[in-house]
């Protein structure tokens, strides 16, 4: 059976090897393609590019990583002063990759800042800094950090099917969630309620997780992206 290719969008980041002292790179950790070739995929790396989304027709499926917060401009608000600098280029690159990818009906997965994405491209609205919601940092203690906590799915969700559970621990590292998922449906949510999960009614595979899937062991999330694509 063939592999299906997927596509996963990059950080534009300054970044340090060898000789090259904090020059900009188009970069990604590892651990997505190491759980996307596991699961049975060809991986392509595709670099911020706004406008060009017709490497799309050469994928089976999408997927959106986590990454710096998105430009709060995108959804009408004024940024927090918690909030990174806007990455003005990934963000409209992976709005239009979003966008595209839903009009060739392709599968798409997003991480963290992927699932935030979607949800602005549908016309939704994010929490600028989960501390002022919730009173602690149970989402992230330290920057490049994880915590574990709870999470609670709907029942008969595509979320639940994959897992084969309403309920599981996950991993967090952000500051700011999902507040208002404009035309995606919720389908998980943390212990504390911040969104966990949001899908796209009516598509086959277009499900965005708050967590980190890429470095926990349980693959069985990137396997029903792929098997979505190979189908």
């Amino acid at each position: 059976m063939s592999r299906p290719v997927i596509g996963v969008s990059t950080y534009n980041e300054p970044a340090s090897w060898g000789a090259w002292n904090r020059v900009p790179a188009a970069q990604l950790q590892w651990a997505y393609v190491a759980k996307l070739q596991a699961a049975g995929a060809r991986v392509v790396l595709l670099p911020p590019d706004a406008g060009d989304v017709d490497v799309l027709d050469l994928l089976d499926g999408l997927v959106l990583t986590g990454g710096a917060d998105v430009d709060s401009r995108l959804y009408g608000a004024e940024a927090d002063p918690t909030a990174d600098l806007p990455r003005e280029l990934r963000d409209a690159s992976e709005l239009a990759l979003y966008r595209g990818a839903l009009a060739r009906d392709l599968p798409v997965l997003g991480i963290c800042r992927g699932l935030q994405i979607m949800a602005v491209a549908e016309g939704g609205t994010l929490h600028q800094h989960l501390f002022d919601l919730v009173g602690d940092w149970r989402h992230r203690e330290l920057a490049g950090t994880f915590v574990t906590h709870g999470a609670r799915f709907l029942e008969g969700s595509h979320i639940a099917t994959v897992f084969g559970t309403t309920a599981m621990e996950v991993n967090s590292s952000h500051h700011q969630a999902v507040a208002d998922p404009g035309g995606l449906s919720v389908t998980g949510w943390a212990d504390d309620d911040t969104i966990e999960v949001c899908e796209l009614p009516g598509r086959r595979f277009v499900l965005g997780v708050q967590w980190h899937p890429e470095v926990l062991d349980d693959p069985r999330l990137f396997e029903a992206l792929v098997d979505a694509a190979r189908h």
